[in-house]
């Protein structure tokens, strides 16, 4: 079966989609709100003038209503007794009661068209507020899926992100170990193994001087023979030190970097190394033992191995509830921020430093070297 490799560039890609869409989204629903407000005060402002015309209306039909009353009142007397008036006055009579009358019914009318359009505009605008509240609510709403888009979901592309990296540092580990396999093969072949066979020649050379030269030169031989099994037994010992240090089972975490340490500038002359033991020189649990010198030979190893570091200080601190170490450089540095083929190195010890359930802090700025700060508690 074929597992295919997650893109998160595609994760990535889609999250900005969708940002963008649930963005233009908001910004369409915030636009409807904001012209439904301004409609809603356009009508507002509308509704207070038919209100005001509808009083007046009012007041102006009252009149008319008194008015008409008056002139009917005076063509009911002037019908009543109409020989008593001139013909002039009796249609001037008629004529004003008519007119009052049509006037009265044209504001009538003209109030009637003013309510319906008072409780029309009133049914509008309650709709208008009711949409308003409802964009509120909406862009509200929207904002929130955008935070969660923006936050958890990148959360989420970091987390697979994370994932991935550590993906990768499995297989870096898989490298790393082959090639520690083809170092360890080359430095055996080339030192102790190199060393046996002369050994082994040696050996058969010495039994000629002596055949031939007689004992006093087999013995200079024999000499040169012890130095040169010192030499492969010091080689085969510094192999297995930098495999596991046997002094770490034996003496304990600050013995054997004190040596250790001691070692490494002896073999790296151009480089200076100081080592500060301020609290407890006490034994650990083999587990934090281990932890902590892989975590001090890494920082030390990238110190002179990737940022040429000519002063290295290691300050450690026992404490009775936690270990403190500071791993100090006057190296090139580097930036923390930028990933690279060497940072795999880092996630190593960011795993070690998880699995003692401490904090890791790395420190550093191109040009001014680099700290490393570990803190790790001693769990009982």
């Amino acid at each position: 079966m074929k597992i295919k490799k997650f893109d998160t560039k595609t994760l990535d890609a889609i999250l900005e989609k969708m940002i963008d869409t649930v963005g233009d989204s908001k910004n369409e629903i915030f636009r409807i709100g904001e012209q439904c407000r301004n409609d809603f005060e356009t009508l507002s402002d509308e509704l207070k003038s038919v209100k005001r015309m509808v009083v007046q209306i009012i007041d102006e039909g009252d009149q008319l209503e008194r008015q008409a009353r008056l002139a009917r009142n005076r063509l009911s007397d002037v019908s009543r007794d109409f020989k008593k008036y001139a013909e002039a006055e009796i249609r001037e009579a008629y004529e004003k009661a008519h007119q009052l009358q049509m006037d009265l019914s044209m504001n009538r009318q003209v109030e009637k068209q003013l309510r319906e359009r008072r409780d029309d505009l009133e049914r509008r605008l309650i709709g208008l507020n009711e949409t308003i509240e409802r964009a509120e609510h909406l862009v509200s709403q929207i904002s929130i899926v955008m935070n969660y888009l923006m936050s958890d979901l990148k959360q989420m592309g970091e987390v697979i992100e994370d994932a991935k990296a550590k993906q990768d540092f499995g297989l870096k580990i898989i490298e790393a170990q082959e090639d520690e396999r083809k170092r360890l093969s080359r430095e055996i072949h080339d030192g102790p193994a190199q060393m046996l066979a002369n050994v082994i020649m040696r050996s058969d050379l010495i039994e000629r001087v002596y055949r031939e030269h007689g004992g006093q030169q087999a013995l200079m031989e024999v000499r040169s023979f012890k130095k040169m099994v010192r030499s492969a037994l010091y080689e085969v010992r510094r192999i297995i030190y930098d495999l596991r240090p046997m002094a770490l089972d034996d003496l304990g975490i600050v013995p054997t970097l004190r040596k250790y340490l001691q070692t490494i500038e002896e073999y790296h002359n151009k480089a200076r190394i100081e080592f500060v033991n301020v609290g407890l020189e006490c034994r650990l649990p083999a587990k934090y033992e281990v932890a902590l010198f892989r975590l001090i030979q890494e920082s030390v190893q990238n110190a002179l191995k990737h940022a040429n570091a000519k002063e290295i200080v290691v300050r450690l601190e026992i404490t009775k509830s936690a270990v403190n170490v500071l791993v100090q450089d006057d190296g090139i540095g580097f930036d923390v921020n930028k990933k690279s083929t060497e940072s795999f190195g880092i996630i190593g010890m960011e795993e070690r430093v998880e699995l003692l359930e401490g904090v890791l802090s790395i420190n550093s700025k191109i040009g001014n070297g680099t700290t490393v700060s570990i803190r790790v508690p001693i769990l009982k």
